[in-house]
């Protein structure tokens, strides 16, 4: 089971680290507050980001996970990110 913290740097940045038995990986996220309001609602931008990460490490190792992007990038890489998000939140 991974841990994931995020913190916002300010300027629609945010870090998130995840920890698990392996050791830590960090990434800086960019989620500008039109992303938060499409993806996230009123769920709020870090809990926006932790459940991304949820949804991202169910998928792939957290090495593998881009060491900075902008949030709307991962419906890139997983097309049904959109729509598992907003279930995810209840938005």
């Amino acid at each position: 089971m991974s841990s994931i913290d995020v913190t916002a740097l300010g300027d629609d940045r945010y870090q998130v680290e995840v920890t698990d038995g392996d050791g830590v990986s960090r990434h800086e996220v960019t989620a500008s507050p039109a992303d938060i309001e499409r993806f996230g609602g009123r769920a709020g931008a870090e809990r926006l980001i932790a459940a991304s990460f949820e949804f991202l490490l169910e998928r792939e190792p957290k090495e593998s996970i881009l060491s900075r992007f902008d949030l709307p990038v991962i419906g890139r890489y997983f097309p049904e990110y959109e729509r598992e998000i907003r279930s995810r939140l209840g938005t």
